[in-house]
């Protein structure tokens, strides 16, 4: 767990820097803007969706629509809130985190030499896979919800395991060479899901938590930079 907490401690450092700010702001606003001209036709069209679909249609059906109808507003508010994540994630992932590992290597991580290949076309795909992954399994884990504790846990493995799905690739695409990323990314995979799991936290956070995805992007650079100099330094931790 040391590497994550590296990677927390160097990411409070980095946004010291004024600069990074920007970095952060430009999805969260970007992802407020659509989403909030979205919701008023997503929420009604969710929550819709929602109670024709098992399990919430039994539930009417036994004459509980009050519960099925308080249900499914729950659970459109964090869908369309997971949806407004997965925004701000693609943008964070495909618009700012060029940028933001350029200045994150260049102030951290000089020695660290620049073996992989940067493409946009890979980056567009992963985010791409990454999404249809995210939406499947939250849709197919739904009905979970319903068995106590999961309505809680399920939403942040999901968001959790986005962020290590869209932002690890990527943070090591122009450093690290295939085999490396390949290396790190099977090693490191459980704690970079933890690490996934610290911004998903944030998600909850009303507008705050849109923030979330680029601070997400931020801690990743921080961790595979890291991991990928201890590798070439034969300071290889196992999983």
């Amino acid at each position: 767990m040391d590497e994550v907490m590296l990677a927390l401690l160097r990411t409070l450092s980095s946004l010291s820097r004024p600069r990074i700010w920007r970095y952060l702001a430009a999805p969260a606003l970007l992802a407020l803007l659509v989403g909030g001209g979205l919701s008023p036709w997503l929420f009604p069209a969710i929550e819709g969706a929602l109670l024709q679909a098992p399990p919430l249609s039994w539930l009417v059906r036994w004459d509980w629509a009050g519960l099925a109808g308080f249900l499914a507003t729950v659970g459109s508010a964090l869908t369309l809130l997971a949806l407004a994540y997965l925004l701000a994630t693609v943008l964070a992932s495909t618009l700012v985190l060029p940028w933001l590992l350029a200045d994150v290597a260049r102030h951290d991580y000089p020695d660290l030499a620049p073996m992989g290949r940067d493409s946009l076309l890979a980056s567009l795909v992963n985010g791409l896979v990454a999404a249809l992954g995210f939406c499947a399994g939250w849709l197919l884990t739904l009905p979970l919800w319903l068995v106590p504790g999961l309505a809680l846990v399920l939403p942040v493995f999901w968001l959790a395991w986005l962020n290590r799905r869209t932002f690890t690739p990527d943070c090591l695409a122009v450093h690290a060479t295939a085999d490396e990323s390949r290396h790190l990314r099977q090693v490191h995979a459980s704690r970079l899901l933890i690490l996934g799991a610290v911004p998903a936290l944030l998600a909850a956070v009303p507008l705050a938590g849109l923030l979330a995805p680029a601070l997400a992007a931020l801690l990743f650079a921080h961790y595979t930079l890291e991991a990928l100099r201890r590798l070439r330094g034969g300071a290889v931790v196992s999983q």
